[in-house]
């Protein structure tokens, strides 16, 4: 179902999109940004409620916030000092985040109205979006046509499945970058949402959220979450990472082969019963826990966002690839075709 959801500063006009499973699960979509604006799903009573941090209406995206529910690129994540070397050129990006550049810049695809189009899908409901990035935007090489395909299956999953091509060498990273509270939707924290990461290392960061190159095990330290783990056991540990990520803001490289959709994570909410599985075809998941909300957002229903009142869990490539590389690449030539799929499964106990 398409229904108008207003205008951009510039007059574009931006739609919302209900799709809705065999099951009663509904999620909303926008085609400004990709976002997803709302995900309701049952909880072990069969209790359907909204599970995303996001506004109640368009206004509240085109202002300033945390990446809601957002499709990030070209590079979701950072890039150092926001620049890169690419077959002896530097690219000069935008510095958004400090001295480094964060998201695909001051105005990435975050920010684009996406062509929408609505699509029969055998298993359930989808939406097929795509935006045309043109050589320079944002100071990345390369004509990009970018599409993203959500389709909420009668398997209670929202599937996103990402495909695109170039016409000149550019890198290229992209994520959902949505924050999860299987509890109350963010009405409060999510600390006690137990956590299961399947992955041997982690990827240590600086004071500014870089990598600093080395893939470190997880086993011994705060970062392993191969059991499952409450995020409030350990988050406010004396430890140098967490005290660099304020929080846990770290991605882990996962066990799984890339390429192959495998169970990357798993996330259990004690009050509510509520599962979300994260399956994914990339090599890396950042896991986020909200540390930078201090309560100056309100969003859906006038709930305030404080600190750690949602999580993300965004598969993507690694940070800084493009300066990293010992990293998987994320450099993407004409004639290749960058694919990837997430999945966020969910179910109750």
């Amino acid at each position: 179902m398409k229904q108008a959801y207003g205008s951009t500063p510039d007059g574009a006009a931006v739609d919302l999109y209900t799709l809705t499973n065999a099951t009663g699960i509904r999620a909303q979509i926008t085609n400004y940004g990709a976002i997803v604006t709302s995900l309701l799903v049952p909880d072990r009573e069969g209790r359907l409620s909204d599970v995303v941090l996001g506004f109640d209406r368009l206004e509240g995206y085109l202002g300033k916030h945390p990446y809601f529910g957002v499709i990030c690129g070209r590079y979701a994540n950072r890039i150092a000092k926001g620049c890169f070397t690419l077959n002896g050129v530097e690219y000069t990006l935008a510095r958004n985040d400090g001295e480094n550049h964060l998201h695909g810049g001051s105005r990435g695809f975050d920010k684009m109205v996406w062509t929408a189009a609505e699509v029969a899908e055998q298993d359930g409901a989808g939406l097929r979006l795509a935006y045309s990035s043109p050589a320079g935007e944002e100071g990345y090489p390369g004509n990009l046509e970018v599409a993203v395909t959500y389709t909420l299956t009668d398997r209670n999953e929202l599937r996103i499945d990402y495909l695109a091509t170039t016409d000149a060498d550019t890198v290229l990273n992209l994520t959902h970058h949505g924050y999860f509270n299987l509890a109350d939707g963010g009405a409060g924290d999510v600390l006690k949402h137990e956590v299961m990461i399947d992955a041997a290392r982690f990827l240590p960061v600086d004071t500014g959220w870089i990598p600093t190159g080395e893939l470190r095990r997880v086993e011994g330290t705060l970062m392993d979450f191969n059991q499952p783990t409450a995020i409030g056991a350990r988050i406010e540990r004396d430890d140098e990472q967490l005290a660099h990520g304020k929080g846990y803001d770290h991605t882990w490289m996962l066990n799984s082969e890339p390429g192959r959709l495998s169970l990357a994570a798993r996330v259990y909410e004690p009050s509510s019963g509520r599962v979300m599985e994260v399956l994914t075809t990339e090599p890396g998941i950042q896991f986020f826990t909200g540390n930078i909300l201090d309560g100056t957002v309100t969003g859906k229903g006038g709930a305030v966002y404080r600190r750690r009142h949602g999580l993300c869990l965004e598969c993507q490539h690694f940070p800084d690839s493009p300066n990293k590389p010992q990293f998987p690449t994320t450099v993407l030539r004409p004639g290749q075709r960058y694919t990837q799929t997430t999945v966020y499964r969910f179910s109750a106990e």
